[in-house]
């Protein structure tokens, strides 16, 4: 949820600033600034305790594979990485032709099964864009936070 309003927030700067008057003027445009706002936002977050804020709710935490925090570079790739959940399915769609919305959700959803089921070929049963930049995702213990900050003078 708080992801939908960070897009909606950008896509009416977005169109604030380019004076957008129509939601197919500058379509190309829009999608590739949300793409850098998301970029941002899950880089900021992952270097800035190595979760976002529905990270911390699952309480799961992003690492490097060595149990350090991620830096910029790392994180970036990863996000790049992550594009993996969508673009085979949307890449699939499009070579097949399919138009309209419900045709090509079935196939990128049918694409995110199978990626996530690609976990099982992994050791430790991270997901492969983890595997390919370096990082893992560990479960924060639920008292992890009430201890952190009962330790603050």
């Amino acid at each position: 949820m708080l992801l939908f309003g960070v897009m909606m927030v950008a896509g009416w700067v977005y169109a604030a600033l380019t004076q957008q008057r129509h939601a197919l003027q500058g379509k190309i445009g829009l999608q590739l600034f949300l793409v850098v706002v998301l970029a941002l936002y899950f880089t900021w977050f992952w270097t800035h305790g190595g979760q976002t804020l529905a990270m911390q709710t699952w309480r799961v935490r992003l690492l490097r594979a060595d149990g350090k925090p991620l830096g910029a570079a790392r994180a970036l790739v990863r996000y790049a990485l992550a594009w993996l959940w969508f673009v085979p399915g949307l890449l699939a769609a499009h070579l097949a032709g399919l138009t309209g919305g419900w045709p090509i959700a079935g196939v990128v959803i049918a694409g995110m099964a199978v990626y996530a089921a690609t976990t099982r070929l992994q050791p430790d049963r991270q997901f492969p864009h983890d595997a390919l930049c370096g990082t893992r995702l560990v479960d924060v213990p639920r008292d992890a936070g009430r201890q952190a900050r009962s330790k603050r003078p």
